[in-house]
């Protein structure tokens, strides 16, 4: 009988722990370790740890868990040498796959580990395009293959010689053309806050939230009701906070946030993946993001695109408004909210979504399953 191959895999993020659970699910012969959160435990993964020592993001926030992050490091290399895999599959979190492969080939078990072909996959190449393009060419010196999401990315890379695919943003499989939108989002008024993953970026942008809340509330818009998706990390900060607020919110898991998408009026969002999930489903979207003053000015000196938000870069257009940093107030924020009560101003941004849906996937199989072919192939099972 053929052992079964064993996969150590990495997830830092919510985004990433629904894709890694759908890589697992498109190999039910292979055995997992590693790190994940909730979608992952429930494919079979039992994590070594909690995920969310992992979600940490930007240069001031990352220092203040130093200490956390690097005795995670130690014992993610520890384990991986215990485990002895046949592939080391990270998924994003890209800052701590690559202090993780740095340990192993720091120590000597780790070494004869890759003498003897470990292997590394990444998925989600980072954002070279927009800054810090000599990242490239370390990600060719840490990993053996790169699963990039878009065609565009691949040359940044391959010229680098990192053996780079392009799979398609893997939401889009679950997403695009699967959930329905009419009269219905119209109708019910629900105004949806997604202030993030991230502990970190939820404390940042739940003022933000409340004060629109607040200020929709007691505004002339009649009808409208709030309704704000959870994830297990930040589900029971944001209860406690929410419940100051003055305001009902519905709370709902973050395993039904689509159906609670499909049925939203207006969305007011935090930058990241979600933008991309509301793009996708066709949401009229305000997007916010704040961070440390410090960060915020060094990702200011060398970021080079106009937008943060993905359709809009896909699209070269700003089609979701976006206020980042000092610019995401409340003032500004309700300024678009009024603007996307206006039937023609939003049937505009809702056909230029629908313009994006052929961007997002490549039309030859699911994300996870070229991911997961990807991995069998170097593990030759």
């Amino acid at each position: 009988m053929q052992n079964k191959s064993k996969i150590f895999i990495i997830a830092g993020e919510v985004s990433g722990d629904v894709l890694g659970a759908r890589i697992m699910s498109e190999m039910p012969d292979a055995e997992f370790y590693g790190i994940g959160g909730e979608n992952m435990t429930a494919a079979g993964l039992r994590p070594l740890f909690d995920m969310s020592d992992l979600s940490v993001m930007g240069v001031m926030e990352v220092l203040a868990h130093a200490r956390t992050l690097t005795r995670r490091i130690r014992q993610t290399v520890d384990e991986i040498v215990r485990v002895r895999p046949d592939i080391v599959l990270t998924i994003d979190s890209p800052g701590f796959a690559r202090s993780v492969i740095k340990g192993l080939r720091r120590s000597a078990a780790g070494r004869a580990l890759i003498d003897g072909g470990l292997r590394f996959h990444h998925v989600v190449a980072p954002q070279v395009w927009a800054w810090r393009p000599g990242r490239a060419k370390k990600y060719a010196r840490t990993f053996d293959k790169l699963y990039a999401f878009f065609d565009f990315e691949v040359p940044y890379f391959t010229k680098f010689g990192l053996d780079t695919v392009a799979v398609g943003h893997p939401i889009a499989d679950g997403i695009i053309g699967k959930y329905g939108r009419g009269k219905k989002a119209v109708d019910d008024k629900i105004i949806t806050l997604v202030p993030g993953s991230r502990m970190s970026e939820v404390r940042r942008l739940m003022p933000l939230m409340r004060e629109v809340a607040g200020i929709i509330a007691r505004s002339g818009y009649r009808g409208y009701r709030f309704a704000i998706p959870t994830v297990e990390t930040t589900a029971d900060y944001v209860a406690a906070e929410t419940a100051k607020w003055g305001v009902q919110v519905e709370l709902v898991p973050s395993a039904d946030r689509y159906d609670l998408y499909s049925r939203t009026y207006i969305a007011i969002a935090a930058s990241g993946t979600v933008s991309a999930e509301l793009a996708m489903m066709h949401v009229p979207a305000i997007i916010v993001y704040k961070m440390n003053p410090i960060t915020t000015w060094l990702v200011r000196q060398v970021i080079n695109v106009k937008w943060v938000s993905l359709v809009n870069i896909l699209l070269k257009r700003g089609v979701y408004p976006e206020f980042l940093g000092p610019a995401a107030r409340s003032d500004c924020v309700m300024e678009a909210f009024g603007q996307l009560t206006i039937p023609r101003v939003r049937e505009k941004m809702i056909a230029d979504l629908k313009s994006a849906d052929k961007l997002w996937c490549r039309g030859d199989g699911g994300a996870a399953a070229m991911i997961a072919d990807g991995v069998r192939g170097a593990i030759g099972k």
